[in-house]
């Protein structure tokens, strides 16, 4: 079993942790999550937990919960290779997108990360408005992105797509791969540290159990060959998992999504679309709608075609989509607080002494 300098542990997370371990209590990383239990790897040892009632009491939501990557706080079981969270540790970064369904409400997928590789195959999945918006979380989850471009074997103008790519994601490192046939594999090396967690996300079919299988050096994650009409496969991966390397990196797999919808994507929006922020603070009035307004440097660019039409229609719709789920979030923490008060009067009921 690895100790917790090597699944990541730091100053940040033992000084959080410092409270609890004068009450005795251990620490460890969540590793796997199934229905409500959660795998757990503490220091040499591996066990399964459970929350305790009070941190069902005090959620509001998912997000309170555990999830992959998560530090907790433990109390160990007597004579038994178990034990109950007491806490979750402050988060350094997190990936999380809305839930699906009609409430607004959060879903993370993976916490504690260092870096996110984007992985997309260059065949049917190549798509720059999808990329865009996984971008966008990355920025916004407080990890760094890596673009990932697999499948480069089944692509003729794989150079012309990295490029396509680069002109998207300023800054962001981006790898061609094979992963299927181990080219390239290579450069994702110098990620692979000691402590380092790296997530990977992407759609069903792009390759990323067959790309941790090479960086893992076995055959460990299932996989399934996709089909030959659309290149489309099932999801192989079912369940988020943390593995940690030979080499002391650390990766979260995550199931291939259909969808990812935005969540609190505020800044990460400014920083992926950097180019159109810049634009507009030129427009000569500051609450330019870039519509009818004159002076507008927004349509100026794009009627020059200096600013691709599509990356700017891509930029509107997560511009709304962002605005409408924050108008969702402030009524869903008005009902919480309301709940939070039944809760809290409910229980003073019951304890209260009865008189006579």
């Amino acid at each position: 079993m690895p100790d917790l300098q090597t699944l990541g542990w730091n100053e940040f997370f033992a000084e959080a942790f410092a409270p609890y371990r004068e009450q005795g209590l251990a620490v460890g990383r969540v590793t796997q999550e199934h229905r409500g239990a959660y795998k757990v790897v503490a220091e040499n040892v591996e066990m399964w937990a459970e929350i305790t009632g009070k941190i069902r009491f005090d959620a509001t939501g998912r997000a309170d919960y555990p999830a992959v990557g998560d530090w907790v706080v433990l109390e160990k079981l007597a004579k038994e290779k178990r034990a109950s969270i007491q806490a979750v540790l402050p988060r350094r970064s997190k990936f999380s997108r809305k839930a699906a369904g009609k409430n607004a409400e959060e879903q993370i997928l993976a916490t504690n990360i260092d870096t996110v590789f984007l992985v997309q195959a260059l065949n049917h999945d190549f798509n720059l408005r999808r990329l865009e918006r996984y971008l966008v979380v990355a920025f916004e989850s407080g990890a760094s992105p890596v673009v990932i471009l697999n499948k480069a074997d089944l692509c003729e103008d794989a150079e012309a797509k990295r490029l396509e790519v680069e002109a998207i994601a300023f800054g962001v490192p981006v790898h061609l791969i094979s992963a299927k046939f181990e080219q390239g594999i290579e450069q994702l090396q110098q990620y692979l540290r000691v402590g380092h967690t790296i997530a990977f996300l992407g759609s069903s079919g792009v390759g990323k159990s067959t790309l941790i299988n090479r960086l893992l050096g076995e055959d460990r994650q299932k996989v399934n060959e996709v089909r030959e009409t659309d290149d489309k496969g099932r999801h192989t991966t079912t369940h988020r998992e943390l593995i940690v390397l030979e080499s002391g990196g650390l990766l979260i797999d995550t199931p291939g999504m259909r969808e990812l919808q935005l969540w609190d994507a505020g800044e990460g929006l400014t920083d992926n679309f950097a180019d159109i922020e810049e634009l507009g603070e030129q427009c000569y009035f500051n609450d330019c709608r870039h519509d009818k307004e004159p002076d507008c440097a927004v349509k100026a660019a794009l009627e020059a075609g200096e600013l691709n039409a599509e990356r700017y229609e891509n930029f509107k719709k997560m511009q709304k989509e962002v605005e409408f789920i924050a108008s969702q979030q402030d009524k869903r923490i008005e009902l919480e607080r309301k709940e939070k008060a039944k809760k809290i009067h409910k229980t003073f009921n019951r304890l209260k002494p009865k008189r006579g």
